[in-house]
């Protein structure tokens, strides 16, 4: 039986769309690296810094949060600065607490 999107609600697609972007422990590793330090944007090499890693695969993962909404990459050749999209962040706290709760 095929899936349709009509079975869910909008919140419940979003959700879902934000659970895959944490799916993986860099993933989440990254979101709380940012988190943490929320004042501020990085740049992907300082990530790299932290983690094990090549660059083409932590590239991969930040584009993942990206095209979930979670983070913002602002680009400033040759580099990409990434922060927390707060409003998408605050919005997956509520979908994930009201799951939850």
């Amino acid at each position: 039986m095929a899936e349709t999107t009509t079975l869910y609600t909008e919140q419940q697609i979003r959700l879902a769309r934000y659970a895959k972007a944490l799916s993986h422990p860099v993933r989440v590793y990254i979101m709380e690296y940012l988190v943490k330090n929320a004042s501020r944007c990085f740049y992907s090499g300082t990530i790299s810094d932290e983690l094990p890693i090549a660059r083409s695969t932590l590239s991969q993962h930040l584009s993942e949060l990206k095209d979930a909404g979670l983070i913002k990459g602002e680009i400033s050749a040759p580099y990409i600065r990434y922060c927390i999209h707060q409003e998408h962040w605050e919005e997956a706290k509520q979908l994930f607490a009201e799951l939850f709760a």
